[in-house]
């Protein structure tokens, strides 16, 4: 009794994206199953770390934050009314402005003497650096030298030594100047800090003694942080309801494609028939005429389902059979549609554990259809099993690429080896 064949191929959705165009079908929506497949795998990863027991702690889980989130607006509303209830007098305002406009002053006062306090300390150093020359040890060199200066040289440094010190004389008493300058600056400033600083002491006691700027302000703390609490709550409870609502917007889409694909199957029956019927017409040539075979065509769960069927009576190779037809169906459709390349290659793979008369059967049956459609089939096999499809029938008169190997034996054979 024949029964279905186990050897079943699995294409993912990528394969069956390739597949869907080669036939005919709409690729595009077979390809909604990969983007459909990826927002699962980011969602699973997603709930496994949700339920990790430090990870889950971030997000949580929207029934415990809804609750949460109910609690922090209650307690906002109630600081926020009693901000808003809150009142200072205008004359309390008047002073905690004039406050803050003291300590500004105080803060620039302090800056502007850290500037002036360097440029002090650079003009002392430049003062300490001005000195008059010395010259007192020229008429002694040029004595030892035995040169005699005459009295016009002598008044000749006589002047330019006069000259020097009336230079050095000028500079020092500029930077004195400069520097008298700055402490003065200094003297004025510290003198309106003390006065600004007394002040200032007075109106802070007049604030604090009031209590109002303390009740104000440690409100106003409080509901800020509030406010920043009930914001991170509802951030995290997005994010749950997000990450909750993902399986079941999946859900939602999957069925919405499955729907969709069935419709495009539908729309584009002139396709499917044409691919069931060639696939048919290649696997019954093979097994006969009364080998049920078909294709199917159906929506799954991950992918678009192509399904070849042929009928097994469990000998062995049957499996491969189903893909040479499958390929060679889709070889020639896609051929017949310009939507592939005219010719089909298979590796000597597919025919292992395949009957002898299968693979007799298989190459003539390539090799009429490529001359029918005007495409070409490749196919290698080891010379023992060519030899074996001849005697079972095959004809590959025309059809065997001899091999041409130029490796001399004594240069190493062929890659290296030797036979």
């Amino acid at each position: 009794m024949a029964s279905a064949c186990a050897c079943r191929p699995v294409w993912d959705a990528e394969g069956t994206t390739n597949l869907a165009y080669l036939l005919g079908l709409d690729w595009q929506l077979a390809d909604r199953y990969r983007t459909l497949k990826d927002r699962e795998t980011t969602s699973k990863q997603l709930r496994n770390a949700a339920n990790d027991p430090i990870l889950g702690r971030i997000v949580g889980k929207a029934s415990e934050l809804r609750g949460q989130i109910a609690v922090a607006e209650h307690r906002v509303n109630e600081v926020e009314r009693q901000v808003a209830g809150f009142r200072v007098v205008p004359e309390y305002e008047n002073l905690r402005r004039r406050a803050d406009e003291m300590d500004q002053r105080i803060r620039a006062l302090r800056n502007q003497d850290v500037l002036d306090r360097r440029n002090l300390a650079d003009l002392e150093k430049a003062v300490e650096e001005a000195v008059d020359p010395d010259i007192a040890y020229l008429e002694s060199t040029y004595a030892e030298l035995g040169v005699v200066l005459s009295d016009q040289v002598r008044r000749s440094f006589a002047d330019v030594e006069a000259f020097h010190n009336s230079v050095v004389r000028n500079r020092r008493r500029y930077l004195g100047e400069e520097a008298a300058t700055i402490r003065t600056r200094l003297t004025e400033r510290e003198s309106e800090r003390e006065r600004l600083g007394t002040e200032l002491a007075t109106v802070l006691r007049a604030l604090n003694e009031g209590g109002a700027l303390d009740a104000l302000t440690t409100l106003q703390q409080v509901l800020a942080q509030e406010q920043a609490m009930l914001a991170a709550l509802r951030h995290r409870y997005e994010a749950a309801q997000a990450l909750e609502a993902s399986r079941r917007s999946i859900a939602t889409d999957r069925i919405a494609l499955q729907q969709a694909t069935e419709a495009d199957i539908d729309e584009r029956r002139r396709f499917v028939d044409e691919a069931v019927v060639l696939f048919a017409e290649f696997a019954q040539t093979l097994y006969g005429e009364g080998r049920e075979a078909y294709l199917r065509f159906s929506p799954g769960d991950s992918s678009l389902r192509i399904d070849p069927h042929i009928a097994s009576d469990n000998s062995g190779g049957i499996g491969n059979m189903v893909i040479f037809c499958f390929d060679l169906t889709v070889a020639v459709l896609g051929n017949r549609g310009r939507r592939a390349p005219n010719f089909l290659v298979h590796d000597s793979h597919l025919f292992d554990g395949v009957d002898e008369r299968q693979v007799a059967r298989a190459l003539t049956l390539a090799a009429e259809v490529a001359r029918r459609e005007q495409m070409q089939y490749i196919v290698t096999l080891n010379s023992d099993e060519l030899d074996k499809a001849v005697r079972r029938g095959f004809d590959p008169t025309g059809r065997v690429l001899q091999q041409r190997l130029t490796d001399a034996y004594e240069s190493g054979g062929l890659f290296g080896f030797r036979f």
